[in-house]
């Protein structure tokens, strides 16, 4: 733990990290026709490497876990293993499109073929939804707003990188995780520990969105732009939309590393940030940051409100040097690094057992899990009537 007290890394934080779920509950994985999983991924490979992969490794994960159990009747949780990500763009992005019938289409297969999910309709059963906005399957944001979380998914947890407080795509009891970054291309271009950290602040990356955001101000809410504007000749800010083959080394040596929003608030970058010991300055209003109750974000970041872009240069450099050796200090600690990756084969302290460690952390589940016979409450023809139609 490098010397640090527990303390000293925000309360008991290093040490929920190294919490082993193994004993602590048991998870029943649905057998689900190849169709709304590994078919999917047959057809499109680049699923394995994009951002939205956690919903693949997991099953992989839980299929050779200690915590699965073949034996639903004793299970604490229900996981149902649904790719909805893996419908990709020429360019690699995932069309959340069909998500929602497909979505609809599972549970319905599960409700009808298992005696679990009508129990609880759903209360003790989680799904993994990466989606820029999560289970509201869009990404744009007005959009995705306007549809809200796929009304069947109002009991389960759900497992998702996007999160927003105060915002309909993020409900009460979800798990935050961090986005999918390679941990063997970023183990691949680890520098020397020593090196220097000469560069004051920096960032690769799109400062506007011509082709979807022509106007422009509504890309990032206007902040990557207003970043470019203010600073694209401030000679503390190594900023560019030029990726060079060099980046990860770029990131082991810089101090700040900046994570603003996109069109969601999250992106690997905070995950790169953590890995190479870059201070993640985050600016997105409102994130909800993966593993929040078990990760100090604000000892190890540093937080800057989207109207205050244009203030970067003071606020970073007004940072004091102890504060700063602080937060690299605790941006060391292997605990925190190894629970922003889904390596291969898992590691104890991952992003998996963290996931694990906040579905333990739930249990036991409250008597209002737990329907009476007879009574429903999800509405199973709700949202738009596109949704409605067979997968």
């Amino acid at each position: 733990m490098i010397g640090l007290s527990s303390s000293e890394l925000g309360g008991s934080a290093g040490d929920v990290l190294d919490d082993d779920p193994v004993g602590r509950l048991k998870v029943f994985v649905y057998e689900l026709p190849s169709k709304y999983n590994k078919k999917i991924l047959q057809k499109d490979p680049r699923c394995l490497t994009h951002m939205f992969a956690a919903e693949i490794y997991m099953q992989r994960f839980l299929l050779s876990s200690p915590v699965r159990t073949l034996n639903p009747e004793e299970a604490d949780w229900f996981y149902v293993p649904v790719y909805t990500t893996c419908d990709l763009t020429p360019n690699g992005l995932p069309l959340p499109f069909k998500s929602p019938r497909m979505m609809r289409s599972a549970i319905q297969l599960i409700a009808s073929n298992w005696p679990y999910w009508n129990r609880t309709e759903g209360a003790d059963h989680f799904f993994v939804v990466p989606h820029d906005f999560g289970a509201c399957f869009h990404y744009q944001e007005e959009k995705a707003i306007g549809r809200g979380i796929l009304p069947l998914l109002q009991r389960a947890t759900l497992v998702q990188t996007f999160g927003q407080r105060n915002h309909v795509c993020l409900k009460e009891g979800s798990i935050t995780v961090p986005p999918y970054a390679p941990p063997q291309k970023m183990q691949s271009h680890l520098i020397p520990e020593k090196t220097p950290r000469s560069i004051f602040v920096y960032f690769r990356g799109l400062f506007y969105d011509v082709g979807n955001d022509p106007e422009g101000g509504y890309y990032a809410r206007g902040a990557r732009a207003a970043v470019w504007e203010n600073f694209k000749d401030n000679p503390l800010f190594d900023i560019s939309t030029e990726h060079p083959t060099t980046y990860y080394e770029d990131m082991q040596r810089a101090i700040f590393c900046l994570c603003p929003l996109g069109w969601a608030p999250w992106s690997p970058r905070l995950v790169e940030a953590v890995i190479f010991g870059c201070i993640p300055v985050i600016i997105a209003d409102d994130i909800v940051l993966p593993f929040a109750d078990a990760i100090p974000w604000e000892d190890i970041g540093v937080f800057v409100d989207e109207k205050d872009v244009p203030y970067l240069d003071t606020i970073l450099t007004s940072i004091p040097p102890e504060v700063i050796l602080r937060k690299q200090r605790l941006l060391a600690n292997p605990s925190m690094k190894q629970a922003m990756l889904f390596p291969q084969p898992a590691q104890p302290g991952d992003a998996f057992h963290q996931v694990l460690n906040g579905l333990a952390r739930k249990l036991p589940h409250e008597r209002s899990v737990f329907l009476r016979p007879g009574e429903k409450l999800l509405n199973w023809t709700a949202g738009p009537v596109a949704d409605l139609k067979p997968w």
